[in-house]
């Protein structure tokens, strides 16, 4: 292969471009990889994208959900689930009525008659003795278990205030009641490991209040997991794919550099060819 001076100085000038392109490639690239990269990891991976206000609101709106959730399992459990274990233990069985009366001692209570004010009352107090039909034992009858913690002693704790008559008007009501069953039976609960001699008309918390009482705390708390997890999950995502983008970028950058260093190498090879024939 004959090769005139002017093509081989255009060779040589090409020879020399390619080399100059390729060290200088290289090393751009290996700053690169250098910067980007440490112990083989991408600097990305310990970098945190930058959230946006939108997903901070969500975030804030998922731990207020979680800590208001959390409030109301403390609060309910106090109110509500407390006393119902208590009444749980109650077994429910009939009672007869033996007798009514309203005591003729009057007890005391204080109400509220305006914002800095406070008042004593006094309200009648209602007994009613039944017996429990499964074991023939005399009680006390209270209306719940509210009425057992606030005075074992009556049947129920109206609300205080000054109208007497009303309060008698109430008690007498109630008297009038249970004075004409006549010895007909009734559903009542009794406490089977309790000493005391006390029973209850009605359970004040039943299991459809406790099942509210679990489920919407419960599901509040859910949702906030929730939210706070897709958030979470997003910004991953957006992460991996910035890591992906940068790793692509490099690899496509590094391709150039070695297509050109494969062009020379094909060049040199023609060359020597064509030198080794013409001597």
């Amino acid at each position: 292969m004959d090769l005139s001076p002017s093509s081989e100085l255009g060779f040589h000038c090409v020879a020399f471009m390619l080399l100059t392109r390729h060290m200088t490639a290289f090393p751009a690239s290996g700053k690169k990889r250098e910067t980007d990269y440490s112990d083989g990891d991408p600097l990305d991976v310990h970098k945190r994208l930058s959230s946006s206000a939108g997903e901070d609101r969500a975030v804030l709106l998922g731990f207020a959900m979680m800590g208001f959730s959390v409030l109301m399992f403390f609060l309910l459990g106090t109110t509500i689930l407390k006393p119902f274990m208590l009444s749980a233990q109650r077994e429910e069985s009939t009672c007869t009525a033996i007798h009514t009366d309203i005591m003729d001692h009057w007890l005391d209570c204080a109400f509220t008659c305006g914002v800095h004010c406070r008042s004593q009352g006094k309200y009648p107090c209602l007994q009613v003795l039944v017996n429990l039909t499964h074991s023939g034992q005399k009680a006390l009858l209270h209306y719940n278990e509210e009425a057992v913690q606030i005075n074992p002693k009556c049947f129920y704790t109206p609300k205080c205030h000054q109208d007497r008559n009303d309060l008698l008007n109430s008690a007498l009501n109630i008297k009038e009641f249970f004075d004409h069953k006549n010895g007909t039976p009734f559903s009542c609960f009794y406490s089977p490991d309790s000493q005391s001699e006390d029973v209850i008309l009605i359970k004040k918390y039943d299991q459809m209040a406790i099942f509210h009482c679990l489920f919407w705390p419960s599901l509040t708390l859910l949702g906030g997991a929730l939210i706070v997890g897709m958030v979470r999950l997003t910004q991953h995502l957006s992460l991996l794919c910035e890591k992906y983008s940068t790793v692509v970028r490099d690899e496509v950058g590094g391709k150039l550099p070695y297509i050109e260093q494969h062009q020379f190498k094909l060049w040199s090879m023609r060359r020597s060819k064509g030198r080794a024939e013409k001597s």
